[in-house]
């Protein structure tokens, strides 16, 4: 059964083969009284076991690990303090395959520009990105992802941009990123796509701009990004709202026709692109997602390239939580640049999600109601 959403305009505000990487160029209780005991006794009895069958199901967090703040589960204790990187990652055909994308946390997609049917790029953010191997190809930045990447204080690694990106970079909420710095890779493909994060590169940027490997002053918060349920447990959907079921969700990004096709022997939702499953080049694995997340966002476009910067500080804006195979309405809130973006039910509570990684679509406002499910 197909689906078509219901558009919601926003306003806001405005200001091919497996290469592996070479060496480098140059460069989310009587008789009635008795009867009555007897009953709430059997109540009591009966609750205290819905309690413990309750907690039973939480799972114990190994030896050594920790839950991490990015999918809520359980990762090496070492990595506790490190901030991610977010790496901008091309999406356009002839970058493909892609490279590492599989092994990321959390993965945004945005529309890059206005222009080239509304191509979009992905932005991976990675906690353990000391275990990249390669990663790309990497691509320019927007200001937008500047701004998504600081809420989790990340480092963008990018490779340049529009000089409206500028004074994004001047303000020390967003100063630290790796730019055009990483290794390029022979691939047969025109200098642009070449560019990867490969083995070793972060370690020696990190050490070449000084920067902190460990999370900074910047850190919006040193909990969780995402309201996650307990580990071991999962999400009851028809509690927090109407629920939809939902095998595939299609966007209205037109370049590149991203879909989500829910995949029931796994529990997650397949990431699918130009008509196909993507894929990772080093061990064909799917990009997959426990949950996904659209947000309806409109923007403003910055010049007659088709740059733009998404209005990305609003309040109360329609959005989707789907898992399981199951879609809900929510809302999203992002009310100053130095808060992250919540998301709530429909009784105005924090959403709470699945422990996994997770997809974020900014969703233009102008195109929210082209949003298809099935």
């Amino acid at each position: 059964m197909k689906k078509r959403l219901v558009s919601l305009f926003v306003t806001g505000l405005c200001a091919v083969s497996m290469i592996g990487c070479g060496s480098k160029e140059d460069s989310s209780i009587g008789s009635s009284a008795v009867a009555l005991s007897t009953e709430e006794e059997a109540s009591n009895e009966s609750s205290t076991e819905d309690s413990e069958d309750s907690a039973s199901t939480a799972a114990t967090v190994p030896e050594g690990m920790y839950l991490s703040e990015l999918t809520g589960e359980p990762i090496d204790e070492s990595l506790k303090d490190q901030r991610p990187i977010a790496a901008m990652v091309d999406n356009e055909s002839t970058a493909l395959p892609h490279y590492g994308t599989a092994e990321a946390d959390v993965v945004y997609e945005l529309m890059n520009s206005t222009a080239n049917d509304r191509i979009t790029r992905l932005m991976c953010v990675v906690k353990d990105w000391g275990s990249i191997e390669q990663l790309g190809s990497i691509r320019s930045t927007r200001p937008t992802n500047i701004v998504l990447a600081a809420e989790w204080n990340a480092v963008l690694c990018h490779d340049g941009g529009p000089y409206y990106n500028d004074s994004y970079f001047a303000q020390s909420l967003y100063s630290e990123h790796f730019s055009g710095i990483f290794s390029r890779v022979n691939n047969g493909k025109s200098r642009e796509f070449t560019e990867y994060i490969c083995d070793g590169d972060l370690e020696e940027a990190f050490e070449d701009y000084g920067y902190s490997t460990t999370y900074n002053e910047n850190r919006f918060d040193d909990e969780s990004h995402f309201n996650f349920v307990t580990y071991g447990e999962t999400v009851d959907l028809s509690s927090l709202g109407d629920v939809t079921q939902v095998n595939e969700v299609s966007l209205p990004f037109y370049h590149n026709s991203s879909k989500l096709v829910y995949n029931s022997e796994t529990n997650k939702y397949e990431y699918y692109e130009y008509g196909e499953r993507h894929e990772d080049a080093e061990d064909d694995e799917p990009l997959a997602f426990t949950n996904v997340i659209l947000q309806d966002c409109s923007f403003a476009q910055l010049d007659e390239n088709g740059y733009l910067v998404y209005n990305y500080l609003d309040a109360d804006e329609a959005g989707y939580y789907l898992t399981n195979g199951e879609c809900i309405e929510i809302t999203w809130t992002k009310s100053s640049e130095t808060d992250i973006t919540r998301y709530y039910d429909k009784d105005g509570n924090e959403l709470q999600i699945n422990t996994g990684k997770t997809y974020i679509a900014l969703v233009p406002s102008d195109t929210w109601d082209e949003v298809e499910f099935n």
